[in-house]
């Protein structure tokens, strides 16, 4: 059973922090020295209302009359230390940018790399657009929240918890009545944080949902217009922007009522203070001085506690994006490489099956214990009806899939005891469409061309293609040349040069084909693994693609999956797959002269083909 995406990690919110935190150690790095910087920018924020109180109380209401030189004074040192403030903010906002801009990165390439090993049929539960959304706007709505929220919610606690000593310096009567209008809105808050991140998981679920459908329509372009359901499609589209939408309106709507209860309790904080205050001050109990600062003081708690209820807010939407990147990086990769995985040695490729069994998510076992041996540097073709499963015994011997039960062997040992690397470098599967990159021929070709990485960052398994310089130039050519595709390469507007487009759709079906032929011919693997195409093709180019595969099998081991008998009769080995099981395995002559389920399916062809 293969593993599936969840929508996103179960992780409470805490956790996920801290999930993420080990996951980017980036973001945290140097985190003390940014919060010193925040304590002193927060710190420069309380000498206003100090400043305020010292100036009208010693200075302008001094005994003897307003006392210039103090003021002056007072404002000097209140104006360095805004400036020190400021300039710590500054320095703040610096570090947080660099340091989480670093983990994020870190975050979106190891999610990246992630979704890449996690096997087809795991990738297959969950649409690419919604994948391609995790790895994208949900790591944004995260570098949002760390480098504004993050650390202004701390800063916001911090100066909440100094103004709040301030306050109990200069009127515990006042400060009283501060936090008795407060505590209904911390407890209140507390119950609606819940509803908030509920509802920003939904809209995180919903625009990914929106993206998987606006990619798939944009791939499909072609098949839409094809078929002329434009209507239709937008339609679907209109729908998952809409849903989308309300999900948006739905979180936003309850943001405005946490947000506007801040500010209401805020308003109510004030007034209730100039009122309390103004009496205080009648009777004596606090001088003008004290009254003003203690207004001052008041912004100073109420301004966090509005910043605070947004933040908040923010911080559900970063953890609700950032639970869907965590629940990709926790999905296992089931076909991973052992710790103590050897590497595979090249040479003629001898593959045999023992007992295989493979059965696809929820469906029944499509391989029934199936035991095959293939012999080294021999070409084998595999037929069959179709869903028989002779495509499946192509990806398992790829190990782009590992079987359920039983085990496929190289020369002897397990595929699941390799390294990938060397199976990749020994295994290579051309599939029936040839996918190609967006670039040109040459850097298509040149993907064949592998070097291993070094950097310790990368998994040992991972390949990428060497740079297209001169020299690789001239190795893709003379690849051309052997395979026998000069003449076609020199008919293109610009050679090998020539722009291939998104996926190659600057060529035709089989001229596609013919850039992955070459590509896997570079690659010089020791197995060849191929779905024969099917997709209609001119003559030519028909003529071409067998000339270019026979250049492409001389001397190495090749699997074919084949879907034209000629395929069969050219083989030195043909292996008859029907209904899960192999039920015949001999050369085309024997077998067609046996008159069992190859005989059948020869004549049928032979007589279809006349």
């Amino acid at each position: 059973m293969s593993a599936r995406i969840e929508s996103t990690s179960g992780l409470g919110v805490l956790a996920t922090l801290r999930r993420g935190a080990q996951i980017s150690p980036q973001i945290v790095e140097g985190l003390g020295w940014t919060l010193l910087l925040a304590v002193l920018a927060a710190g420069g924020r309380v000498v206003v209302p100090l400043a305020v109180q010292a100036t009208i109380d010693d200075g302008i209401l001094a005994e003897g009359g307003p006392d210039g030189g103090r003021v002056a004074a007072l404002l000097g040192l209140a104006a360095l230390a805004l400036l020190v403030a400021g300039c710590c903010a500054a320095l703040v906002n610096i570090r947080l940018v660099r340091r989480t801009e670093a983990g994020l990165a870190a975050l979106r390439v190891r999610a990246f790399r992630h979704v890449h090993d996690l096997a087809t049929l795991t990738q297959s539960t969950e649409r690419r657009g919604s994948l391609v959304s995790r790895v994208t706007s949900d790591v944004d709505t995260i570098s949002l929240f760390v480098q504004w929220g993050g650390i202004m919610l701390l800063v916001s606690t911090l100066q909440i918890a100094v103004a709040t000593a301030l306050m109990l310096t200069f009127s515990w009567q006042l400060t009283l009545v501060v936090w008795a209008c407060f505590v209904p809105l911390f407890l209140v808050l507390r119950f609606g944080q819940r509803q908030v991140n509920a509802r920003f998981t939904r809209v995180r679920e919903r625009v990914g949902a929106m993206l998987g459908a606006i990619s798939e329509a944009v791939v499909g372009a072609e098949t839409v217009r094809a078929y002329g359901v434009g209507a239709r499609t937008e339609r679907r589209i209109e729908d998952a922007i809409e849903t989308t939408r309300l999900a948006q309106g739905r979180a936003q709507r309850l943001v405005a009522t946490t947000f506007s209860s801040g500010t209401l309790m805020s308003t109510l904080a004030l007034a209730a203070v100039v009122v309390v205050g103004a009496r205080l001050g009648v009777d004596g109990e606090l001088t003008a001085g004290q009254v003003v600062a203690f207004l001052f003081l008041v912004q100073l708690f109420t301004g966090p506690v509005q910043m605070a209820t947004e933040i908040l807010n923010e911080l559900q939407n970063a953890v609700a994006g950032w639970r869907r990147v965590l629940a990709v990086i926790g999905t296992p990769v089931e076909v991973g490489e052992a710790p103590d995985a050897v590497a595979s040695p090249r040479g003629p490729a001898h593959v045999e099956l023992r007992g295989v069994r493979f059965a696809y998510p929820d469906g029944p076992e499509v391989l029934h214990g199936v035991d095959l041996d293939l012999p080294a540097r021999a070409k084998v073709a595999v037929v069959g009806q179709t869903g028989s499963g002779k495509t499946t015994v192509a990806k398992l011997v790829a190990r782009l899939m590992d079987p359920t039960a039983g085990a496929v062997l190289l020369d002897g040992v397990d595929l699941r005891d390799l390294t990938l690397a060397s199976l990749r470098e020994r295994v290579v599967l051309v599939p029936q469409e040839g996918f190609l990159f967006d670039g040109t021929v040459l850097d298509n070709a040149a993907y064949g061309l592998r070097t291993a990485r070094t950097a310790s960052v990368e998994p040992p398994s991972s390949v990428e293609p060497v740079e297209t310089t001169p020299a690789v130039e001239a190795r893709v050519l003379a690849a051309f040349d052997a395979l026998g595709l000069t003449d076609w390469l020199t008919d293109l507007p610009q050679g090998v040069r020539t722009p291939v487009g998104q996926r190659g759709e600057a060529l035709s079906a089989g001229e596609r084909q013919l850039v992955a032929i070459a590509r896997a011919y570079l690659a010089q693997p020791d197995l060849l693994l191929l779905d024969e195409a099917t997709s209609a093709v001119d003559p030519a180019t028909e003529v071409r693609i067998a000339r270019a595969l026979d250049s492409l099998t001389a001397g190495r081991s090749t699997l074919t999956i084949a879907h034209r008998l000629s395929t069969a009769e050219a083989s030195d080995l043909v292996v008859v797959v029907d209904a899960g099981h192999i039920v015949e395995v001999g050369t085309h002559a024997a077998l067609a002269a046996a008159g069992g389920v190859y005989a059948r399916m020869h004549a049928a062809w032979v007589a279809q083909t006349r």
